[in-house]
């Protein structure tokens, strides 16, 4: 897990190496154990490395392999990388590093693109051929991981960090009205290519960009989710689901506790933290470390879920530690949390990940975290509400857009409501082929769309900045390929992740199994008061605000005088929706 940065000349002239250099140190806390620099005729690649799978020093980057002609810088982890060494060594490949980095440059030189397929695991890559003077980058099926893209007609800047990438000059960054009108409406999510500035965009998640000699560009995408159980599964009962998918998830956790000593689970205490915690018991794991956020009570709701991930520490025997956060300590770390923030995410747990992440990496560099199993599984609300609509499209988004076209063009200032990005975004992917029915064309836009640039996002996010590494057995693309063939019958009951839930009963205690469903709370975010809504107050109302011109000022005035009364259908506030984009550009000084 690392962060890495590149520029790529089509001037003659040759890469900028103070800027990449100034780029790539921005990124220090993704990867604080060895810095790299390099650079060849057009090609400058710069990388900061976190010490994980192979410690040795040959597998620093930029990697660079002389005999074939190539050089490399990669962010992430290849679960499956033994294996597919073992397919090049009898290829007649020689290796001379232990890791997956060199696997995958080797593997590049093999098989070219179809080499991405072939990967089990989170990454993005990019791969200068030097004697064809090609640029190859990829992204993984899921965008795991981070790729940023800043071009002009004079050369091309990619980074692991859209905030990186700001170190740098010549980068618009002017607001995108489109992407502005996804922010306000589809729950913060701006779905690539774009990102909230004009200048910058992001890689799709399972696409590669092919960059030739001449500037010529070449995008495809190299993985799609087909739903729908295949024929030899149409007789499948519920029993074999949960087999199914409690053996593909234990494949996938025990895969994700390659080369990690010190195992640790960010444990919130609902099922899917849970589960990986009984899952990598069952695997063996030893030295086993759990962590626990929770935060003050606000109206008698609770801000912790001890109850039930001290449950699930004692039941097996973890070394468990609770993190508790006074209202006074969140106020203060929300500056260098928005610091932290590649793009603005509005959900209140961003600052709980940000203070539970400072908390893990003094204990390990490793977590296995739970995100994605809503996603894959019909876990959300608006799961069985898409399900019984006679109208699909129109029953989600009413469940989880923010504000419809009205309520948006009331939001913001003259100017910038243009028209319906975020609603015609959604039509347009219920109405692609690869999945029959509303729940299917649902799961599949939370799964491939909205748990790219929510929680994933997030949590890479966050943990990053601590330099810590983030894996996610959930979204191993096996679970989540035999998840999209269950039929929604064996989602949905109980609130849905039924298949999951009991399947879970072979592992974990009922107790967990059985309570309410909770999620990860920040009372004090979602209900505005005192010191917290000063500090909104002064955000939205700021000279700088003022300027960007980017809200209706009457709107907000609204929004502040009773704050609680405008909440989103995801039990978000609209007032810190508008504050957390205030609060982000004025952290990026932009």
């Amino acid at each position: 897990m690392c962060g890495f940065a590149g520029e790529r000349r089509f001037d003659g002239q040759a890469p900028d190496m103070g800027t990449l250099e100034r780029i790539t140190r921005h990124m220090a806390p993704r990867g604080p154990d060895a810095t790299g620099l390099w650079s060849q005729g057009p090609m400058g690649l710069g990388h900061r490395r976190l010490k994980i799978m192979d410690l040795c020093e040959a597998s620093g980057q930029p990697m660079i392999d002389a005999e074939a002609g190539l050089a490399l810088v990669f962010n992430g982890a290849i679960y499956n990388y033994p294996e597919l060494r073992s397919e090049l060594e009898a290829l007649g490949y020689r290796f001379f590093s232990g890791g997956d980095t060199e696997v995958v440059l080797k593997g590049y030189h093999a098989w070219g693109e179809q080499l991405l397929p072939r990967l089990n695991g989170m990454f993005a890559l990019a791969i200068w051929e030097r004697d064809s003077q090609r640029l190859f980058l990829a992204r993984d099926r899921l965008g795991i991981k981070p790729l940023y893209l800043n071009a002009t007609t004079d050369r091309l800047r990619f980074a692991s960090s859209l905030t990186a990438l700001l170190q740098g000059d010549g980068v618009d960054t002017g607001i995108d009205p489109v992407a502005l009108n996804h922010y306000l409406s589809f729950h913060a999510v701006v779905p690539a290519p774009r990102t909230l500035l004009k200048g910058i965009e992001k890689l799709p998640p399972a696409h590669w960009l092919r960059i030739e000699a001449d500037g010529r560009r070449e995008q495809k995408c190299w993985w799609n989710l087909e739903y729908g159980a295949r024929d030899d599964e149409q007789q499948l009962g519920f029993e074999d689901w949960q087999e199914r998918l409690l053996d593909s998830l234990r494949a996938s956790v025990a895969r994700r506790n390659l080369a990690a000593v010190d195992v640790g689970v960010l444990l919130s205490g609902g099922i899917d933290s849970s589960l990986l915690v009984g899952l990598l018991r069952e695997a063996g794991a030893e030295n086993l470390r759990t962590f626990s956020i929770g935060f003050a009570d606000v109206h008698g709701e609770k801000g912790n879920e001890f109850q039930y991930s001290d449950l699930i520490a004692e039941h097996f025997a973890t070394e468990h530690r609770q993190l508790m956060i006074p209202e006074h300590e969140i106020l203060a770390e929300l500056p260098n949390a928005f610091k932290a923030m590649n793009e603005p995410m509005v959900s209140h747990d961003c600052v709980a990940f940000y203070l539970l992440s400072r908390e893990v990496s003094q204990h390990c560099k490793v977590v296995q975290s739970g995100q994605g199993a809503d996603e894959i599984l019909a876990g959300y609300h608006w799961h069985p509400k898409v399900d019984a609509a006679e109208d699909p499209i129109t029953a989600y988004q009413q469940a989880f857009m923010d504000r419809d076209f009205a309520e948006y063009q009331r939001t913001v200032a003259a100017g910038w409501a243009q028209q319906d990005y975020a609603g015609e975004f959604i039509r347009q992917h219920f109405s692609q082929p690869g999945a029959d029915s509303g729940l299917d064309k649902a799961l599949r836009l939370d799964t491939q769309v909205m748990l790219v640039d929510d929680p994933v996002k997030r949590v890479d996010n966050m943990t990053m900045a601590w330099g810590l590494e983030a894996r996610v057995p959930f979204l191993d693309h096996e679970v989540v390929e035999l998840t999209a063939r269950i039929p929604g019958r064996f989602k949905l009951p109980e609130e849905g992740k039924y298949v999951l839930k009991e399947a879970s009963r072979k592992v974990i205690p009922a107790a967990v199994i059985d309570r309410p469903k909770g999620y990860f709370p920040v009372p004090g975010l979602k209900y505005l008061e005192g010191q917290t809504l000063d500090w909104v107050r002064d955000s939205l109302t700021s000279q700088r605000a003022r300027e960007r011109g980017l809200f209706n000022a009457d709107y907000v005035q609204t929004l502040l005088q009773d704050p609680k009364a405008h909440i989103t259908p995801l039990r978000g506030s609209k007032l810190w929706q508008l504050a957390v984009l205030e609060l982000w550009l004025d952290a990026q000084q932009l």
